[in-house]
């Protein structure tokens, strides 16, 4: 399947959260690409400023419906709230 869909989530997190943070996404990464319906990529991105999760779907649909599954809600969120300095910024991405 070809990813036609971005979901971009950048998070501030201080530097002594990051390996918490790390250790949410390394969790569940796999269960993400295993059991989200659409999901395709996941990847960990990781600058001085932020820390970016992009994720990969076969369609804008799947892409929005994530933020409102069982995983995002219980398991994802929840884990990382605790890392945030700032709210998180959630930006979705057609791929053209």
């Amino acid at each position: 399947m070809t990813v036609k869909a971005y979901l971009q989530v950048i998070m501030t997190i201080d530097e002594e959260n990051r390996e918490a943070a790390a250790k949410v996404y390394n969790d569940y990464r796999q269960p993400f690409l295993d059991n989200i319906k659409g999901a395709l990529t996941k990847e960990l991105l990781i600058r001085d400023e932020d820390v970016q999760v992009i994720h990969g779907f076969d369609s804008m649909e799947h892409a929005k419906a994530y933020l409102e599954s069982e995983l995002f809600t219980t398991k994802v969120a929840p884990g990382l709230k605790p890392t945030w300095a700032a709210d998180p910024d959630i930006r979705f991405y057609d791929v053209a």
